[in-house]
């Protein structure tokens, strides 16, 4: 993925971390670098098989899920569910940096934004 790519995802987590800051919950900063990695729990899916796997991993790390989520969140104007939504979204941003994109049903480290394997 080129630069220009990576530096828009990297702004997107960065505004997504800031509004994280604005709906804290009071949480302290370890329980949410928890719940920041949390929807890789979404990897659990290709335990089943592969297209189990991108299915389920995808609905985690979906931005139109994201901010679906998020604005359900304000529209019934409920704080947990608005951070639940940013949160997701940042976290989609953050893997997106590093190649980590939605995954298609053969393999893991085929996704939209390329082959994860070395010299692909």
């Amino acid at each position: 993925m080129n630069a220009i790519l990576k530096l828009e995802e990297a702004a997107m987590t960065a505004i997504a971390i800031y509004f994280l800051s604005v709906y804290d919950l009071g949480l302290s900063v370890w329980v949410w670098a928890l719940l920041f990695f949390a929807p890789d729990i979404g990897m659990l899916g290709y335990v089943v098989n592969s297209k189990t796997g991108a299915v389920v991993y995808n609905i985690f790390h979906h931005k139109g899920i994201a901010l679906t989520i998020a604005a359900v969140g304000y529209y019934i104007q409920t704080e947990g569910v608005i951070a639940a939504g940013i949160l997701l979204f940042a976290h989609a941003s953050f893997d997106r940096i590093w190649g980590y994109g939605l995954k298609y049903a053969d393999s893991f480290k085929h996704t939209h934004l390329g082959s994860l394997e070395k010299g692909k």
